[in-house]
């Protein structure tokens, strides 16, 4: 097996007695671009751990190559000295890895290109290679960091998790965040593994992930079982500990519910190149009432039976404040005590001399017109709802433009936080609009305890592709997360009620046409860990990581010679 010193350099360590090590020792030699194209392969098999295909062993398939990838890093030598061109042979490495993982990953961003094909078609390539291309960086910089620290042996397998996870914890974060398919979604799809992250969140999955799944890594190195042997059986260990623990933690019957909340989720399943056409504006808003009022079962006759209707994002192809007619209709067909919470865009008067100033909204809307509060979107999607700052005015004379048509794009709402919003005869609830639901720790308010998790979304710019599932499952782990309810309403779906513990009690698949009715489950009563405590746990585990690793290396550093000064 290919082995490396603590100085960077790399040896020849004696075969171990697997079959693997030939392997590793070819994998670990490889060299420029045959190098880079392993690289690439591993990571766009790890994409076979996200939704919808939920395999965890690929995520095996993807982080042991990595591992032996990693190994061989030392070979390259470069005008900046060993450890820096070692560093950065792990980079390109690690970028690699990266660009493969999420170009398989997120190919389905795509599919918004061809929504108006005329316009955007061209930018396809950017967004299906340009961005993982971009965010690869954060995986070079990972496996960069891993490399600094590594060594022979199980050591380097806590390296890795150090590098990855601070990774990812960045690529949440910085210039906006864009957590999506993070490393830890492979233990979050699953009822029982999905439930240690009430305890340290998405981010220490992802920790856990990589630990368990790097670790076969070294049943292709030499020496002894514990060497060889175990880390895999560590790995085991700690996967079975998460499933018993989570089998424990979920009660064996429903959690109580609301007492007097009847919801009723419609998914309309308008196909989004019809959806935005101020054409269509009578055609969407029929739509909506006929299937609100709909009967679905001899218990629930139409809108009679409902006391909170729900409507996904965005539902109208125009302001819905400013068209007095299409409001009298909506209230006409609310019966008394009935409330409509719907997405919809809206518009401030703007004073003199400014200009009209478009917001991605929830409103609420009874018998009477507007009622109750409003949430105005906080985390705006980036080139699909407006054009980033300083550069917008250079983008737009390039000829880009954010996907929704909306002259000068969505303006942020003025909240700082997260707010609780006050909806009449619900529990408090904390809202979201589209993929707000992906962040962690940021989808509920850290001073309140709400009753809900309120998700209104439009994945109809993407089809019937992995894009839609990922965003829902990314979401139920946010009530995992919280110990709250998740409520979700998507134009094409999925919609769906979600209880506390991440277990789905009515859904709507992609693509389906028609109404969720479902009464409304509690909230824990006692906020999580991870609600108390946020990403500290996970730094602990980082930081746990990066010292093991530290500290193999320096057991593995060469003594200095005898009378040598130090």
């Amino acid at each position: 097996m290919h082995d490396i010193d603590t100085d960077g350099a790399a040896r020849v360590a004696p075969a171990a007695p697997f079959g693997l090590a030939p392997l590793a020792h070819r994998v670990a030699l490889t060299a420029g671009w045959t190098r880079l194209a392993l690289a690439w392969l591993a990571g766009a098999c790890g994409a076979l751990a996200m939704p919808p295909f939920g395999l965890l062993p690929a995520l095996c398939v993807a982080l042991v190559p990595a591992v032996w990838l990693l190994d061989g890093a030392a070979t390259a030598s470069s005008r900046l000295g060993r450890r820096a061109g070692t560093a950065l042979a792990a980079g390109l490495i690690g970028w690699a890895w990266g660009f493969g993982y999420l170009t398989a990953g997120l190919w389905w961003l795509g599919a918004a290109f061809l929504v108006e094909a005329d316009q955007f078609a061209w930018l396809m390539p950017l967004g299906v290679l340009g961005l993982p291309a971009v965010l690869g960086l954060f995986y070079g910089a990972g496996f960069a960091a891993a490399r600094l620290v590594w060594s022979p042996g199980p050591g380097r397998i806590p390296a890795l998790a150090f590098g990855v996870g601070a990774a990812e914890w960045l690529r949440g974060h910085l210039f906006t965040g864009f957590p999506w398919n993070v490393l830890g979604m492979a233990l979050g799809q699953n009822l029982w593994l999905m439930q240690a992250a009430s305890v340290v969140g998405l981010y220490g999955l992802t920790v856990l992930a990589v630990l368990a799944c790097a670790a076969p890594a070294t049943l292709a190195d030499a020496g002894g079982p514990a060497r060889r042997l175990g880390p895999s059986l560590a790995a085991l260990l700690v996967l079975a500990g998460l499933g018993i623990g989570g089998a424990l933690r979920v009660p064996a019957g429903p959690v109580p519910e609301v007492p007097g909340v009847r919801l009723r989720l419609v998914q309309a399943n308008i196909p989004q190149d019809a959806r935005f056409n101020p054409r269509n504006r009578e055609g969407i808003l029929e739509r909506y009432l006929g299937l609100s009022d709909s009967a679905t079962a001899p218990d629930r006759q139409g809108l009679r039976d409902v006391t909170h209707l729900i409507w996904p994002e965005s539902s109208f192809p125009f302001l819905i404040q400013r068209d007095p007619q299409a409001l009298r209709r909506i209230g006409s067909a609310l019966p008394p005590g009935t409330l409509l919470v719907t997405g919809a865009a809206r518009a401030d008067e703007p004073l003199p001399g400014e200009r009209l100033h478009f917001y991605n909204s929830i409103l609420m809307i009874g018998q009477d017109g507007f009622t109750g509060g409003r949430y105005d979107k906080l985390h705006l999607v980036p080139f699909g709802e407006y054009l980033p700052e300083p550069i917008d005015s250079l983008l737009r004379t390039l000829g880009l433009k954010q996907f929704v048509a909306v002259p000068g794009g969505f303006t942020p709402g003025e909240a700082r936080e997260r707010p609780s919003l006050s909806v009449p005869g619900l529990p408090p609830v904390a809202p979201s609009i589209c993929y707000e639901a992906i962040f962690p720790g940021a989808v509920a308010s850290r001073h309140a305890h709400p009753g809900l998790l309120l998700n209104v979304t439009n994945d109809g710019w993407f089809g019937d592709t992995p894009g839609p599932r990922q965003h829902f499952a990314q979401a139920r782990l946010r009530a995992v997360e919280e110990g709250i309810p998740l409520v979700r309403a998507a134009n094409t779906g999925i919609s769906a009620v979600v209880d506390p513990y991440g277990r789905v009690t009515g859904m709507l698949s992609v693509g389906v046409e028609g109404v969720l009715d479902r009464n409304l489950p509690r909230n824990l009563r006692e906020t999580t860990a991870y609600v108390r405590f946020g990403d500290v746990l996970f730094i602990i585990m980082l930081l746990g990581c990066g010292l093991t690793a530290l500290g193999a290396r320096l057991r593995r550093a060469p003594s200095p010679p005898r009378g040598a000064s130090v």
